[in-house]
């Protein structure tokens, strides 16, 4: 499990994602400001079963979770990856009400991402 990652403008980062064995919930949040789907997410499950891809906009902060014992997953991204560059929201923020399809109590955090904000604590960069 992780937190809800993004790139801040000039490295923001377009991705497409898919799950080549296993199952993955992926999950898209907007974090566009002046956007009508600020605050909205959308979840989709990949596997190697579905074939299914998704992409993800630069704006959106971006998280999955493995639902199967081990799965790979594969990323496409339009910049380089720029660590100083990097914010995130709280996995389980409550006005997001994304369903992770876990159990909370075994879920387990890098210490970077038990520190990310929360969405109502958040600020944007981008408009």
């Amino acid at each position: 499990m992780r937190g809800l990652h993004f790139q801040r403008p000039p490295f923001e980062q377009a991705k497409l994602v898919r799950c080549i064995e296993g199952e993955v919930l992926d999950i898209a949040v907007g974090i566009r400001k002046n956007s009508k789907t600020y605050g909205q997410h959308v979840a989709v499950l990949l596997s190697g079963e579905n074939k299914r891809q998704l992409f993800v906009p630069r704006g959106f902060a971006h998280g999955f979770v493995v639902l199967t014992d081990t799965a790979t997953f594969a990323y496409k991204v339009d910049n380089c990856y720029a660590p100083k560059e990097e914010g995130g929201i709280m996995w389980n923020d409550p006005q997001l009400k994304v369903d992770w399809q876990l159990n909370e109590r075994e879920v387990q955090l890098s210490e970077k991402d038990e520190n990310l904000s929360f969405f109502s604590e958040f600020e944007t960069p981008f408009l």
